[in-house]
Order: structure tokens, then sequence, then C-alpha cells
């Protein structure tokens, strides 16, 4: 498996799948980026580098824990960009690597040619998802066996009166199914100490990505589920707005994991926006 230095150091490790020209990958969590698989087919079409972040899958823990902080992060993904040899690079984000992603598109607005944000978190530019907005949302799957404990754990959560996150699990999947809880089981972070400082204070200055992102000229593609609620595509429509070129695509029936609910629509959509001198998809 292939690795680099970062600029501190540590030694980080990316996958390497398919053919084409290359788009680089950030995984959420933080997490071992084997979650991602080859984006359901998204390999057939592009050359995807995905990284490994610090502390996850087969990169190194550091010796500075501390630069487990999302802003720190945008350094790895410049060092990995170098060490490619690309003066420009198509940037995918998932969930939190999409943090990662929106602050390296801020900060070297010119090394990205287009960038793709599936189920977008929203940290970076300071957008609040509310309590309101989640359970609306939820209330869509009113219908599914799972639905009256799920919605529970939610309202806890939503509240403050409970912390059971594993019990609102089914509504990040677009199918509850076996697939869906083998996903869920194999994409559990297991660096948690990674994972409570990634979002440690000075991870985030809204306001100032904000400001840049109003001048990033490159095409943006944000793609949200219909039924994610912890990307809502309410959210992520506020998000596209903060870009010059954005399209919104919402991708039915999907959750926070589009590629494995509709592997076909997503990697249709997602190609599209990638081919070379494509400026946008289409809204779905």
């Amino acid at each position: 498996m292939p690795t680099f230095s970062a600029p501190d150091g540590t030694l980080l490790a990316y996958r390497m799948i398919g053919d084409g020209d290359p788009v680089v990958c950030l995984p959420g969590g933080p997490t071992d980026s084997r979650y991602l698989g080859d984006l359901g087919g998204l390999s057939t079409h592009r050359r995807l580098i995905v990284l490994d972040l610090r502390g996850t899958g087969r990169s190194a823990i550091p010796e500075d824990t501390s630069s487990y902080r999302c802003d720190r992060l945008v350094d790895d993904v410049e060092a990995l960009r170098e060490h490619l040899g690309l003066p420009r690079m198509d940037l995918l984000g998932h969930s939190a690597g999409t943090n990662i992603a929106t602050q390296y598109a801020a900060r070297y607005p010119k090394n990205v040619s287009k960038l793709a944000l599936i189920g977008p978190s929203t940290r970076a530019v300071g957008i609040a998802i509310t309590g309101e907005t989640r359970r609306d949302l939820a209330q869509l799957r009113r219908n599914e066996p799972w639905f009256p404990a799920a919605f529970a754990a939610l309202e806890a959560i939503t509240t403050g009166e409970g912390s059971d996150s594993e019990a609102i699990t089914p509504f990040f999947y677009g199918r509850w199914d076996a697939a869906a809880q083998r996903h869920h089981a194999a994409a559990r972070p297991s660096n948690q100490e990674a994972v409570a400082l990634f979002a440690a204070d000075g991870a985030f200055g809204p306001e100032s990505t904000r400001a840049a992102l109003a001048a990033f000229e490159a095409p943006v593609l944000l793609l949200a589920g219909e039924y994610d609620v912890n990307s809502p595509p309410q959210s992520a429509a506020e998000f596209a707005g903060l870009f010059p070129a954005a399209t919104l695509v919402v991708q039915p029936g999907a959750g926070h994991y589009p590629w494995l609910d509709d592997a076909d629509r997503f990697v249709a959509t997602a190609a599209t926006f990638l081919v070379p001198g494509s400026a946008h998809t289409s809204e779905v």
C-alpha cells in the first residue's frame, strides 16, 4: 500500500482503485476509509485515490495528537497532492471529510479543479442543523418497522435527554437491511481520540471559510440523500448557496451512504460531474 510523509513526518497511507484520471477521496469519521469501498463502482470511471486520515486505517498515529484537528488535516491533503505530482486535483469528500475538503478548497482554491461533497457536513461553514429539521426528515421513515425505537432515540438526543447514537443508525441508510448492517459494523471508528479531537477548539473558522468559498471558481457538486438525517437536503441546499458555481443533487431513497443505497444512480451523478470539461450535473 503506497505511503507518503505528512509535513510533520507522520507516515500516511492511501489506496488506489480503478483506472483513469485521479480523484482524491477523503473519508468521514475519522475512520478507516475502507467503508467507502469503490464508491459503488465509481472506480470504473475514475482512479480513486483514497486517503487514510492520520491515526486511521493504515496511516500512522501522530506524535502530536492535536494534529487530529480538522483544519490541520488540510496540510495532509496538500502533502498528498504534492506527492502525487498533481498541479490541480478533483477532490471528493464524504461526511466529516467534507469539512476537510471544504477547508482545503478555501485555503488552496487554485489546486482544486472540481469539488464533490457527498453527505456534506456543514460544520466548516457554520450552518446549524436544528433538531426540528432532523425530526421532520426522520418522519419520512415512519412506516419502517424499526421507526418507533429509532425515533424515540432521536428525540432523546435532540432534546439532550439521551445519547444512544447506535439506536438511530437505521436513519443513516436508505434500507436498513443486512448489507446496511454489515456496512455499519465495518464503518465504526476505532480511534476515539481522533474522533474527539477532530472538532476541537479552532478546528473551524466559518466566517473566513465562507468568504473564501464566495470566490471559489471551480465547479462544486453537493449530493445529499433524501432521508439523510445527518446531512439533511435542506442544509445541503443552504451550503450550496455559499458557492458561485454549485449544483445540489438530492438522491431519492438514499441516506448518508448514497453509493450503497443506489450505486447506479450515485455513480451516474458523480461520474457525470467529474467528466473532464463538464461544469455541473443535472439536479435530481
